[in-house]
């Protein structure tokens, strides 16, 4: 049972990914970072001395914060937090406890440098379809929330990119794009260290959408279906974005929660049982 105001690693894991997570705020020392730069997924740096200095931007918001330990800079900067009216909680046992328990943890390399307003900033091709929506489903649910995405004429994503610092994606040689069989999504599960059995089921199906194997997965068809549809419901982009992103939440709490869980119409079992009766 964890301390008041406090949150264990296993209670944290089942929040990370969801539309409603908490804020997670890395209070780590520059020491403690240089040892291990990686950071719990979607996590804010921030100094955790200086407290009084930003807290008030977490006002009304449920927030975990995270130190080395969970013990002083952890304890501190929550109280500041909940001070400011934040809904704060400490990680038990800290960074360290996470990484104990193999928690998810994200590659801080491989995350584009942000813009001035804390955000990172990424480019792709206009109207679309599979992996240009689940890449940034991955990208606000486990990396970055606040990130921004610009969906430009194909032939000026990289003009754009280069124009206005964003990190281009789901074109021809370039980083963040299809390797061999995969999609775009399965290097971005790779490249940022994400893989895990919920994310790399999710990855599988939508491998099998984007790249013409409806037949990869029993779900690749579906998300194919309901992915084309969406993009003619909706000729604004970020629109169409903006309803995708609960068929992703929607697939990966399937992925996560229950794949061994099946349905049937209680009538048929109910006329079935009668007929056994009779």
């Amino acid at each position: 049972m964890p301390a008041p105001d406090t949150i264990t690693a296993v209670q944290l894991s089942r929040l990370i990914g969801l539309p409603d997570a908490p804020v997670i705020l890395d209070v780590r020392t520059g020491q403690d970072l240089s040892a291990d730069p990686r950071l719990i997924p979607t996590s804010i740096l921030r100094h955790a001395t200086s407290a009084p200095d930003w807290v008030a931007e977490f006002a009304g918001r449920s927030v975990v914060v995270v130190c080395q330990r969970g013990l002083k800079l952890s304890q501190g900067a929550a109280a500041w937090l909940r001070h400011a009216g934040a809904r704060a909680e400490v990680l038990e046992g800290g960074f360290g406890g996470w990484a104990a328990t193999n928690g998810l943890l994200l590659r801080t390399d491989r995350i584009p440098n942000p813009d001035p307003q804390g955000r990172t900033v990424w480019v792709t091709r206009s109207r679309p379809k599979v992996d240009r929506i689940a890449c940034p489903w991955l990208i606000r649910r486990f990396v970055d929330p606040r990130a921004v995405f610009l969906f430009v004429a194909p032939s000026e994503v990289r003009m754009v990119a280069e124009r206005f610092g964003a990190t281009p994606f789901d074109i021809d040689d370039v980083f963040w794009s299809h390797r061999g069989e995969g999609c775009t999504f399965d290097t971005m599960v790779e490249e940022f260290g994400l893989k895990s059995e919920p994310l790399s089921r999710l990855a599988m199906i939508v491998r099998g959408a984007d790249t013409d194997r409806p037949d990869l997965t029993p779900q690749s068809a579906g998300l194919l279906a309901a992915s084309l549809g969406l993009s003619r419901m909706y000729r604004d982009d970020l629109a169409q974005l903006d309803a995708a992103m609960s068929l992703y939440d929607a697939f990966y709490r399937w992925s996560r929660d229950a794949v061994a869980e099946t349905h049937n119409w209680p009538g048929a079992t109910s006329s079935a049982r009668a007929e056994t009766v009779a």
